[in-house]
């Protein structure tokens, strides 16, 4: 597990755009028996973002989480390692969060399986997640590395009562969780 390179900018007290850090992210999980390693890039709460100078604390820091707080967002990247999948064929748990997550592959590739269908995504794919229960299967023979931006989002209450199981499925946790 690798953590990527993360360059966070910001400002002086006169305004002047700097460099605030340059390494690798903070936070990172990895969850051995799953093959799958979390690193937590950026997270914010609230909308519009707030930009100030500088941040008062590392906001990798707070709660880990899969979905993002309300009305906030999330980046990470996952990376998922082959020979990690259970008896149904699948690396993670089936789930569903209010939120919508852009999926950018950045190599390997990794199978998006939903409830009537699996999709294949390579290196440059995106996949669109508009809050459907999901889970992720790498079937291949290498690392697949995805990069995840979660924003907060609802259901609109037609969608959320025809879902089985309502909203109280919801993912709120975080990876183990």
């Amino acid at each position: 597990m690798t953590a990527p390179r993360r360059v966070v900018t910001g400002h002086t007290s006169g305004g002047v755009s700097v460099v605030l850090s340059d390494g690798p992210v903070p936070v990172s999980r990895d969850l051995p028996a799953d093959g799958v390693s979390f690193h937590e890039i950026w997270n914010t709460e609230g909308a519009p973002a707030r930009i100030l100078a500088t941040e008062p604390t590392e906001p990798t820091e707070r709660t880990l989480a899969v979905p993002p707080p309300p009305r906030g967002t999330r980046i990470r990247i996952n990376e998922f390692r082959p020979g990690h999948l259970d008896a149904r064929g699948l690396q993670s748990p089936v789930h569903r969060t209010a939120s919508i997550d852009y999926g950018i592959v950045l190599s390997g590739e990794i199978t998006l399986i939903l409830d009537d269908s699996e999709v294949t995504l390579r290196a440059g794919d995106v996949v669109v997640q508009r809050g459907t229960d999901h889970a992720w299967a790498n079937r291949g023979d290498v690392t697949a590395r995805v990069a995840f931006v979660l924003v907060d989002a609802e259901f609109d209450p037609s969608l959320a009562a025809s879902l089985p199981g309502g909203l109280g499925a919801l993912m709120r946790g975080g990876p183990a969780d």
